[in-house]
């Protein structure tokens, strides 16, 4: 890796040793990925990965505390992921006791760190910090030194930002010294497509079953999507965003997808057409059949496959205030059909904290509450993460949460019935 003299100079420890260490695991990680360069940062701000505090995690905590130490700081304010644990969110006494004295016990400790590192406010936790709401979106072009999967898929496909899938403390690392290697989806070459992916469903496909095919099917390869700006327009509205929100976490979470292009409808899409496709691109047909095919295929987990649903998480990734306020009219409109007051199972939506704050400015917010429906800033992943709720049976329509969890996945009108009519 050829270096400028700045960075030497860095590495070489004329910042100090804590800086040099840092200097030197950059250097060390873009090696491993054959990097030519460090390119600087340009985003405003960072994100960050690791927002639990999670006991195990000691060694994270005594270097987090090492670089504050040393009187070393973010060059960027960042977010960072959502909190683990809410008290609104339904627990019994038992989970509750797992959570904060054998699971979470160091989150306070924790988010004293990131405040001192440059956390950008003190509710800057989400896994949707591209949300207006949040402030934290990427401009086309920007390098970021991101590593929340289902955020770097959004700002690489739908902002047209720069940011490999990088894991996390890289992620901080990158956006202490202000620079990260130059190598995959940095590159012209690396943002190339290598999968042409042709819809050929008979109405729009749900975003979470559709991103769960493509991500299984091209794994960490770049996927050009044709055929789905039929649904979903040219132009990248609200409602576009949205579906590319959770298309996109599936794609990444079922696979290892960091960028995909959409024809029509995507910047770099838009602007380079089916030049950007790469000589030699597989190909896949996506139809009705194959997205059943996909779904008839995952794995139910629950010890009783018959039990009855114990609660229902949405909002993974974090749902938008838009997605609120459309979900509280569909169980409303659900409820009265079905002749109930409110929602059969215990019911969490979660939302960044930012966005839970401009909802409850809205009439939807007392709406909502009304149907019996919970909302809550906290991870649905974090909270099964607990040994006594993954064996719960949890419902779901997110594919990230159905892969990493024991949650059971359901379409979006799956979920609607189950909570207005009581279909399991």
């Amino acid at each position: 890796m050829i270096l400028t003299e700045k960075q030497q100079a860095i590495l070489n420890g004329a910042e100090g040793e804590t800086m040099a260490k840092v200097m030197k695991t950059l250097v060390m990680y873009g090696d491993a990925f054959e990097a030519e360069k460090l390119v600087p940062i340009t985003s405003e701000y960072n994100h960050l990965v690791t927002s639990f505090g999670l006991k195990v995690m000691s060694p994270v905590y005594d270097l987090m505390q090492k670089i504050l130490d040393a009187d070393v700081k973010s060059s960027q304010k960042f977010s960072v992921d959502p909190r683990p644990i809410d008290d609104n969110v339904p627990a019994n006494f038992l989970q509750k006791l797992v959570f904060k004295k054998f699971m979470y016990t160091k989150q306070d400790f924790y988010e004293t760190q990131l405040n001192k590192l440059g956390l950008m406010n003190k509710d800057a936790f989400t896994c949707t910090c591209y949300m207006d709401e949040v402030g934290n979106k990427p401009k086309k072009g920007d390098v970021l030194s991101w590593a929340e999967s289902s955020a770097v898929v959004y700002a690489n496909s739908v902002l047209g930002a720069r940011c490999n899938r990088n894991s996390g403390i890289i992620d901080i690392m990158g956006s202490i010294v202000g620079y990260v290697p130059y190598f995959g989806l940095l590159t012209d070459e690396g943002r190339k497509a290598t999968w042409i992916v042709k819809l050929n469903t008979t109405k729009k496909p749900d975003a979470q079953l559709l991103g769960s095919a493509i991500g299984m099917k091209v794994m960490e390869d770049v996927p050009y999507v044709i055929g789905l700006d039929k649904y979903l327009g040219t132009e990248l509205n609200e409602e576009a965003c949205t579906y590319l929100k959770d298309f996109g976490a599936a794609t990444a979470s079922n696979g290892a997808v960091g960028l995909y292009h959409i024809e029509n409808l995507t910047p770099e899409a838009k602007e380079m057409g089916r030049d950007i496709i790469a000589e030699g691109a597989k190909e896949y047909i996506i139809d009705d059949a194959e997205l059943q095919r996909v779904k008839d295929n995952y794995p139910v987990v629950w010890k009783n496959k018959d039990a009855k649903p114990k609660l229902c998480f949405m909002g993974c990734p974090h749902m938008s205030l838009q997605q609120l306020k459309d979900w509280t009219e569909k169980v409303e409109k659900g409820l009265k059909e079905n002749g109930n007051k409110k929602v059969l199972i215990p019911t969490v939506f979660t939302a960044a904290p930012k966005v839970l704050e401009e909802f409850g400015k809205t009439e939807y917010a007392a709406r909502l509450k009304a149907t019996g429906v919970i909302t809550s800033y906290i991870c649905p992943l974090m909270y099964m993460n607990n040994p006594l709720c993954k064996t719960m049976p949890v419902i779901t329509s997110s594919n990230k949460l159905r892969t990493y969890t024991s949650a059971r996945y359901y379409s979006d009108a799956e979920i609607l019935n189950a909570l207005t009519r009581g279909d399991k």
